[in-house]
């Protein structure tokens, strides 16, 4: 059998390397799962409402969405500005 011996130089690269991997992965992810268009249990599941706010959400005109067939589609874009509207409200009533 033959003993190896690890300089801190070399953990230090395969920590560099190792990193550099990771945030290759995580990178690769996010632009894969930024999707166009989102279903309605999709964007329950990621604003962690009911079907029923969403509902809402839908006849009160806050949210704008497609409907195919008997599916609703909701744009990523409009899920994410009504997300900044709602930040911007928020923030407003702290200094109130």
């Amino acid at each position: 059998m033959t003993l190896a011996i690890l300089t801190k130089e070399d953990l230090q690269e395969f920590k560099t390397e190792l990193l550099a991997d990771i945030m290759k992965i995580v990178k690769a992810d996010d632009n894969t799962t930024l999707k166009k268009w989102l279903k309605s249990k999709e964007v329950v599941k990621l604003l962690n409402i009911s079907s029923g706010t969403l509902q809402t959400l839908r006849s009160n005109g806050i949210l704008t969405f497609s409907k195919v067939g008997g599916t609703y589609y909701y744009a990523n874009e409009d899920i994410e500005k009504l997300m900044n509207s709602t930040k911007k409200a928020a923030n407003l009533n702290l200094f109130r």
